[in-house]
């Protein structure tokens, strides 16, 4: 409950809102995530566009958020600006108490005239940065990284005689593999 009083602005009123369709604009930053106590990301910058469309007995969310969050390479720990992009869908209905249990249903006690979407944004988010955190320089070849450089000079490297074929010890290890398999 605390997280919520912390993100009024995440408040979707609806109950003065007509039927139909409403868009709300939210502009995602690093403070944000802070109050999570999520230290994952280094900065962001996202845009969030939540489309309500209300209806006689419901009410459908979709939720799309576009943007980066500054993270650190797994394999180098260079910083990097990840793109992200994610969608939600929840269904809004009326019942007799709160229930966010479902993530694609949310219930509304009957009387409310509005709810919090800070979680759900907080929640889609998280989930839409990529597991692995790869610095796309390392791809390209255009990152210069100590790290990379260490990495490349411990690569293993392969064993060739003088005139580049392969130690001939190693065929007849192969041969008995061959005689193993019939």
């Amino acid at each position: 409950m605390e997280k919520e009083m912390r993100h009024k602005e995440f408040e979707i009123p609806f109950s003065g809102l007509k039927l139909g369709k409403h868009q709300f604009d939210f502009q995602i930053d690093n403070a944000f995530f802070d109050s999570y106590q999520y230290d994952e990301f280094n900065e962001a910058g996202i845009k969030v566009t939540a489309i309500l469309h209300k209806m006689n007995t419901m009410m459908e969310l979709e939720l799309k958020a576009k943007g980066w969050v500054n993270v650190a390479c797994d394999l180098t720990s260079e910083p990097f600006n990840q793109p992200i992009e994610s969608e939600l869908e929840l269904v809004v209905k009326f019942g007799e108490e709160f229930n966010d249990e479902d993530d694609e249903i949310l219930v509304l006690p009957l009387g409310s005239h509005q709810f919090n979407i800070a979680q759900y944004i907080y929640e889609m988010l998280v989930l839409a940065v990529p597991s692995k955190r790869v610095h796309p320089g390392i791809a390209e070849g255009t990152l210069d990284s100590e790290i990379l450089k260490k990495l490349e000079e411990l690569q293993p490297k392969e064993v060739k005689n003088e005139e580049n074929e392969i130690d001939p010890r190693w065929d007849a290890l192969k041969s008995l593999l061959i005689d193993k398999k019939q």
